[in-house]
């Protein structure tokens, strides 16, 4: 089955084409580093990270870029606040990002561009819309001019009448309609500013991204992604200047992908509820592997709601996961192999078909929901073999750990392996602890024995006596 997506323009599954065979172009919404990111935010970071890692799986090569809005309204009054630049204000909270992202399992995009650093490509697209009569000055702004842009409400399936109801000037702008848009913003005092054929001035926000895609991706992408509350005013606003600046009749977008809303309790997330609740918040709360493991347990256009009691079932979710490789290294470790009646030709079979069964669900429209659980019987028939059979075939160990790999290479919820990972020294100092607490239960030395089993725990280490002999693992 061949990849299809699910295209908030057309409102229909297609099949993925790329514009060039091979290679995917991708630009995904960052955020605005004013403060640490919500949890909401986590989302479309987390699920369009396991996106690109599909299509890498696949065998295509993706180019991932991720913009950070430096420059806006939130950051200038935070700034002040503070008594400190918008800039240092940026890095910090970049910084942060960064931080948090990493925590959760998601990679760093290829090019991760900064408002305040394209300034240039920012007023070259501004100017070319201009040029192609999109747009127009007004005492130093800058505004498009959405009633020469027939094709506007076309993402968000609304026409201008019922656009326009809801639309307002706020006071100071000097727009024609209410609902033109501003592409730059005319100096005000206290504010950073820059250069331009209109007079000092600063980016309005949906600019940024039209300009840095285009430097990086080209004027025609491949796909487009972010929480489906950008795509109105946001991405309606980027397709429209985008094709006006380009004026080559191609679509800015092949392929908006929009994930569904994160709810709290029931209800979206916001401030004015009570219920906001940052990542770095639920980092200190919840393990981050579970995590990514809830924000994948149900089909990125869903709304999904973030309760404790959901987080401690993705984390036995997790649990579950790494105790079957832990297992399997353990058993790896103390089995012979010399079982002759394990049909390994069987084994691989189960697993080829359940292998087919993930890349369906991934395909259709990357349902890591339906994915998730074919890992789950994934683990069930590798759990079900080492219950059964005391001695098993190297075979078995090598295909069981390829395809625990594999999986957890596109989804990221197992996590790295503690014994191969762990610092030598620490690992070495473990196996000498097991070892002595072992000699000192066989010398019915208990208490040596359970006050081992308590320095383990302390340092976050679990152990578990076996017919095999003592394991060990971290604890999430």
């Amino acid at each position: 089955m061949s990849l299809v997506l699910f295209n908030d323009l057309t409102r229909t599954k297609e099949k993925f084409t790329p514009i060039n065979k091979g290679h995917v172009s991708f630009y995904s919404c960052g955020p605005t580093v004013y403060d640490y990111f919500h949890i909401g935010n986590a989302r479309p970071f987390i699920v369009f990270d396991v996106l690109r890692r599909w299509l890498e799986h696949e065998g295509y090569s993706v180019k991932f870029v991720q913009n950070f809005t430096d420059i806006d309204d939130k950051m200038i009054h935070r700034a002040h606040r503070e008594n400190i630049t918008v800039q240092q204000l940026a890095e910090r909270f970049i910084a942060e990002y960064n931080k948090d992202a990493d925590a959760l399992g998601i990679r760093r995009p290829d090019v991760a561009p900064r408002a305040t650093e394209h300034i240039p490509e920012i007023i070259s697209t501004i100017q070319r819309i201009i040029d192609n009569g999109h747009a127009y000055v007004s005492e130093g702004d800058v505004y498009f001019d959405i009633r020469s842009w027939p094709k506007y409400g076309s993402l968000c399936k609304q026409n201008l009448e019922d656009l326009e109801a809801g639309a307002r000037i706020e006071p100071g702008e000097k727009k024609r309609d209410p609902l033109d848009f501003a592409l730059w913003k005319a100096e005000k005092p206290g504010e950073p500013s820059w250069p331009s054929p209109w007079g000092m001035g600063r980016p309005g926000w949906h600019i940024e991204c039209s300009a840095m895609s285009s430097k990086y991706l080209g004027d025609n992408i491949d796909i487009h992604s972010g929480g489906v509350d950008l795509m109105f005013p946001h991405h309606e606003n980027e397709a429209a200047q985008s094709e006006a600046a380009s004026g080559t009749g191609k679509p800015f977008v092949n392929y908006w992908l929009h994930n569904g809303f994160l709810l709290i309790d029931s209800e979206k997330m916001a401030k004015s509820l009570g219920n906001f609740v940052t990542a770095r918040e639920a980092l200190k709360k919840y393990p981050p592997l579970a995590i990514r493991f809830f924000m994948l347990s149900a089909h990125y256009r869903s709304p999904i709601n973030f309760t404790p009691e959901s987080l401690e079932q993705a984390a036995a979710g997790v649990e579950r996961l790494r105790n079957c490789r832990s297992d399997l290294d353990f058993a790896a470790k103390t089995r012979r192999d010399n079982n002759s009646d394990f049909y390994v030709d069987k084994f691989k079979s189960e697993l080829d078909d359940l292998h087919a069964k993930f890349s369906e669900a991934m395909n259709d429209d990357f349902n890591t929901a339906a994915a998730m659980g074919v890992l789950f019987d994934v683990v069930y028939l590798i759990n079900t073999s080492l219950k059964e059979n005391e001695s098993l075939p190297e075979d078995f160990f090598t295909m069981s750990k390829n395809a625990l790999n594999e999986y957890d290479e596109i989804l990221g919820i197992i996590g790295s392996d503690d014994a191969e990972t762990e610092h030598d020294e620490e690992a070495a100092e473990i196996e000498r602890l097991i070892k002595e607490r072992s000699e000192a239960r066989k010398a019915k030395n208990f208490a040596r024995s359970d006050e081992i089993r308590s320095e383990l725990k302390a340092r976050g280490i679990v152990l578990e006596d076996t017919p095999q002999g003592t394991k060990w693992k971290r604890e999430l």
